[in-house]
This record gives structure tokens, C-alpha cells and sequence, in this order.
């Protein structure tokens, strides 16, 4: 993993239905059928529209030994059609049926967490160490003959680990955690190792970005301690429709990506499969057009831990930002201009504020209409020393020596906006703030980053991906997103909202966590997710999981409040957290029930007029 240089972590390289990945090949864009896998004509049909999308391999669900043998089917009639897209059969907890699978796929997923252990039960368990070793002898013995299978057959396999549905047994001895999903991949890998295949991809998903962050920079961590060096397949699981979708894959994919890291990617969208496509090509192409970049000179900061960082401690300028204050926000516009609920903490103002345009101001959003407790934006070949105002702003650009900034050390009036200075964009940043916190000089920090894009979702990609990466990595007190082109101020806002809360830095509005469509979901999920989200979108305090089924469901949304989950065919189950509160009721009745299920909680308030 590189902090300041983007570079490619090299990888074994793993053959999946001709088309490989790791190594030096590509970085491959995916997706999933949301069609019945028994439904072999629709399945066919949304596979070579995927393929036509750009989709590099395509998963299908198998719940079962007919859905696996259906996916031979569907690939004989992809090459008919002179279509070679790998498939891969996406297993939860029938062996056989992956076993099935192997004979007929490109790859087969299986999760480490139901593959041998029974389904979880969210129950507390207790071992010896000899029986742990007895457990772990299990899962050996289970995966040899399906090895040999995956070895004669040529199918590659991927260990899919989610952070909702780790079994018991794990959960009991290292918690529901980053750590945790690590030591689930890794006790399968060890018998791959031993069985000398190495045809494997692995997968880390959780949808809080940041422990899916986590728990990929720990597995690489842990495989490197053990000489292993398999490719990594990325994406936050349940990240939602829509622009808060898009942003969220592109703030976890993207700050791992820039640290060097992924072999294939999918943007999970509760949408169209092939609208996932496009989004994660743009991801790729926007981090990998970094190859080659200007070297960024650079070491981490004292103490600073790369696996799971903290928040950087500044000191708080003018009351106002910085310490453990929630990051700002800064908008290039009006108040007037920015319709939604959430509102920028601050507004940029070049009119010059009645002082002949001398300076340029940074004005908070209380203060916008007079003159009163404004703030000026200085550069360092203005800079006005004897400026009394509570809160001066120094806009600096990444490469300014911290040797040259000493003269800030111990200052509680200044807050600085930093400007990148490489095409690498998080690395330039991150570079400045790491030499800075050495240098003892604790100014907050607010990022700013300009993008020329008119296009919504290359605009969510970039800024997604960039502030992504610094904000995990705990450098900034705020963000600054311009976009003088894109000519929407309210929705340049908005992504800059998303993204703090996708890195779980500033909650501004409902968090929904809503799984991919796939062929197990029982009902219409985008039509579902708009339903649920017109009912409650106004209970900002919450997150609420809309899950099509049961499989990955209670587990997947284990991190909301509360829980939509498709049990049957026009049924649905609610949860509390993971409680299941209602079972299998009308699913006409199902969202009036959700709303008195919140209610009796006393987590309900009524939208404002």
C-alpha cells in the first residue's frame, strides 16, 4: 500500500474463463444479474446486455444445484452467441451447490462464513483451543474435494467475506470486526495454500465504508505476513441507489484504489445491473490515468497507523474548526443557491466584502448577509499579519514546504485551505498534512479540489474517490468541492455531504442500506428502496436497511436501526437492529407497519412542514 504514490500492488494472477486478472493485467469491471438464474432466456439476455455494458465478468446467484447447472446453460448459449464473458456463481451455504458449480463456471464465490459453518444465529459461543483446531480441521476437510473439483475443472474461486454474515464461531472469538472478517478469509486460504491453488480472488465487504476499508488493508497486511499475494476484488456491499450510492462506492473503492490496491471492482447499485457498469469504469480509469505521475515526496507522520487511522488532532481555529468539531463544509455560491436540508458551515465570497475587493472572504452561513463575523481568505503573498478577524483562512498548495509554514505553530487563528498539487490529488494532500503534523504545526486543515466536469456522476467519482481517500485516513477538518462548470450549486453541496457521511464523519440525512438487485430479491428493489425512502428520508438520526432476501439480510444491515427484509414472495419481515420484530407479513402492509414499528420505539418525528 502507497499513501502518496499511486503504484499497483502486484498480485499473483488468477485465470478466470480467459479473461485474467492481478499481475499486470487491468483492472476488471463487474456485475450481477438480478434475473432468476432458472430463467436461462433472461439470464442469457441480461448477461450479453451486461457484456455489451462492459461488465468483464458477470455473477449469478445459485441458491441451489439447479440454479448452478442453469449457469452452464446460460454459458453454452453466451458462446453460441460468440459471447466469452467469464460467469461466476455467486454460493451462500449449500456446498453442493458450488460443488455443482465448479464443473460448469469460470469462478465460483463461496463466503467463508456459511460455507462450512452453519448459518448464523447472532449466538455467543464458547471453545477450547482444541476445539477451535477441531473446527478449523472441518473447513480442511470440506475444502479439499471441492479444490480438486475447482483444479480439474479450471474454475477459479473467490473467498467473499461480509462483514454481516461472519459465522458464530468467529464472531464469538474476535467480534463483529475488521479483524474478524481477516481471520475468516485467512483460515481458508491457508488450505488453499496447502493445496498449492492459487487460482483465488478475495473479497472484504461491508457496508460501513469504513470498515470495508479496514478490513481489505488488514487482509493484505495478514497476507503479506504469511508470503501470500492473491488479488483483491473490491466494493461496499448495500451502498444504496442513486447519487448517495454512487458517492459511497466511490469514497471506499476509491480510497482503496488509490493506495495501490484491487484487481476487479463492482459498484453495487440497488438499480439496473448495467448501471453499476459505467460507474466503476470510471472509477478505474480515473484512478489508473495517475500512473506515471510526478513523484510525491513524503513519509507518514509519527505514530500515524496506515491499517486503521484516527482522526488527525488539530487544534481548533477561531472556535470554529478543527479539533473534534464535525468537518465543515465550504460552498462556492449563496445561501439562495443551496436548496436542500443540509446547508454549508461556510460560503466563498470574491465580491471583496465592501473593502474595494482586497481580499476574498470564507463567510459563515449566520453571518452571509452583513459584514459582521466574516473571514478572510489570504494566500501566503498576502498575507496580512495584522488582521484582527477571530478566523483568518491561508490557502496553501500541497508541495509549500511545512519549513516554510513554521511561523504557524501555536496559532488558533488560522485555518488553512489546502490546494493539490499533483494529478495524484489524495496523495499530494495527505503528503503535506503528514509533513506538517512533524513539523508540530496543528492549523485544521480544509481540503479543496476543483474539477472541470459537467457530467453528475464523473463529478461524484472524482471528488468521491479524492476526499474519500483523505478523509479515512483522518487529514481534514473540512471539504471544499468546486465545480464552476457543472453548474448546479445545490447538487456540488449535496456530494460534498454525501461523501462526509459515507465516511461516517457527519451524519446529514437517512442512510439507507440497500443491497444490489440479484436473482434471490422478492420484490421490486428500486421501486421498494423509493417507497421506503419517501416514508422515512426525513429521520435523519437513522439508517435503514431495504435487503431483497434473507440470505445476506439480518447480517448485511446488522449496522442499521431498523430493517425491510424481503422473507417471500409479496412477504416481508421487519427488524429492529437485528431482531426480527414481524415475520413474513403482507407486503402491502409492510412499510405502514415499518413507520409504527419506528414509532413504538420512540425514534419517530414528524416531518417538518
Amino acid at each position: 500500500m502507497s499513501t502518496f504514490n499511486y503504484k499497483r500492488r502486484h498480485t499473483v494472477s488468477v485465470n478466470v474463463g480467459g479473461t485474467p486478472m492481478g499481475s499486470d493485467f487491468p483492472i476488471r469491471v463487474q456485475s450481477m444479474t438480478n434475473t432468476s438464474t432458472d430463467d436461462v432466456k433472461a439470464s442469457t439476455e441480461q448477461c450479453l446486455s451486461l457484456a455489451k455494458a462492459g461488465a468483464e465478468y458477470v455473477r449469478l446467484t445459485a441458491q441451489g444445484v439447479r440454479e448452478a447447472e442453469a449457469i452452464g446453460r446460460i454459458r453454452s448459449l453466451l458462446r453460441s452467441e460468440g459471447c466469452m464473458v467469464p460467469l461466476v456463481a455467486d454460493i451462500h451455504f449449500n456446498p453442493r451447490a458450488a460443488f455443482a458449480a465448479a464443473q460448469v463456471t469460470d469462478k465460483v464465490r463461496i463466503n467463508p462464513g456459511n460455507f462450512v459453518d452453519p448459518a448464523r444465529q447472532f449466538k455467543s459461543l464458547s471453545y477450547t483451543d482444541q476445539e477451535y483446531a477441531q473446527e478449523l480441521q472441518r473447513i480442511h476437510d470440506a475444502l479439499v474435494p471441492f479444490i480438486d473439483i475447482c483444479r480439474q475443472h479450471g474454475t477459479a474461486v473467490r473467498l467473499g467475506v461480509n462483514h454481516g454474515s461472519l459465522s458464530d464461531r468467529i464472531m464469538s472469538r474476535y467480534g463483529n470486526t475488521a479483524a474478524g472478517m481477516v481471520e475468516s478469509v485467512m483460515e481458508f486460504l491457508r488450505v488453499f495454500v496447502e493445496q498449492r491453488f492459487m487460482n483465488v480472488v478475495i473479497s472484504m465487504k461491508a457496508s460501513n465504508v469504513v470498515v470495508m476499508v479496514e478490513a481489505v488493508r488488514r487482509l493484505v497486511a495478514a497476507m503479506d505476513a504469511e508470503d501470500m499475494h492473491f488479488p483483491l476484488h473490491l466494493g461496499v456491499t448495500e451502498a444504496g441507489f442513486g447519487d448517495d450510492g454512487r458517492v459511497k462506492s466511490a469514497v471506499g473503492i476509491g480510497a482503496l484504489m488509490s493506495e495501490g490496491l484491487g484487481d476487479t471492482i463492482r459498484v453495487s447499485l440497488s438499480e439496473a445491473p448495467e448501471a453499476e457498469v459505467p460507474v466503476a469504469r470510471k472509477l478505474v480509469d480515473y484512478i489508473t490515468s495517475r500512473e506515471g505521475h510526478a513523484h510525491i515526496d513524503g513519509c507518514l507522520s509519527r505514530g500515524y497507523d496506515p491499517i486503521c487511522p484516527t482522526r488527525h488532532a488539530s487544534a481548533v481555529a477561531g472556535g470554529l474548526v478543527g479539533g473534534r468539531k464535525q468537518p465543515v463544509v465550504v460552498a462556492s455560491c449563496s445561501p439562495t443557491d443551496v436548496k436542500q436540508a443540509a446547508k454549508p458551515d461556510f460560503y466563498y465570497s470574491a465580491d471583496g466584502r465592501g473593502d474595494g475587493g482586497k481580499h476574498r472572504y470564507i463567510v459563515p452561513a449566520e453571518a452571509y448577509c452583513g459584514s459582521e463575523g466574516t473571514y478572510p481568505l489570504f494566500t501566503l503573498s498576502n498575507w496580512d499579519g495584522s488582521c484582527p478577524a477571530q478566523l483568518k483562512w491561508l490557502a496553501v498548495k500541497a508541495d509549500t514546504p511545512a519549513d516554510s509554514l513554521c511561523w504557524l505553530k501555536g496559532r488558533t487563528d488560522v485555518a488553512l485551505v489546502v490546494d493539490p498539487a499533483n494529478v495524484n490529488v489524495p496523495g499530494s494532500w495527505q503528503a503535506m498534512l503528514h509533513a506538517l503534523a512533524d513539523a508540530g504545526i496543528d492549523c485544521p486543515a480544509v481540503l479543496r479540489a476543483s474539477y472541470a466536469d459537467t457530467d453528475t456522476e464523473w463529478l461524484q467519482v472524482k471528488a468521491g474517490a479524492d476526499f474519500g481517500a483523505a478523509l479515512l485516513n483522518g487529514w481534514a477538518d473540512g471539504l471544499w468541492l468546486e465545480a464552476p462548470d457543472y453548474g448546479n450549486a445545490d447538487a456540488v453541496a449535496g456530494i460534498e455531504f454525501a461523501i462526509l457521511q459515507s465516511a461516517r464523519l457527519r451524519m446529514s440525512k437517512t442512510e439507507f442500506i440497500s443491497c444490489p438487485s440479484c436473482g434471490r430479491t422478492m420484490f421490486d428493489l428500486m421501486t421498494t428502496v423509493a417507497k421506503v425512502k419517501a416514508a422515512t428520508s426525513h429521520l435523519t438520526h437513522l439508517k435503514i436497511g431495504v435487503m431483497g432476501c434473507v440470505v445476506n439480510g439480518p447480517g448485511e444491515m446488522a449496522d442499521a436501526d431498523y430493517g425491510y427484509v424481503g422473507a417471500a414472495a409479496g412477504r416481508i419481515s421487519l427488524y429492529k437492529g437485528k431482531q426480527c420484530i414481524e415475520k413474513n407479513i403482507p407486503e402491502a402492509e409492510a412499510i405502514p407497519r415499518l413507520v409504527a414499528l419506528i414509532k413504538a420505539n420512540g425514534d419517530w418525528v414528524e416531518p417538518s412542514a
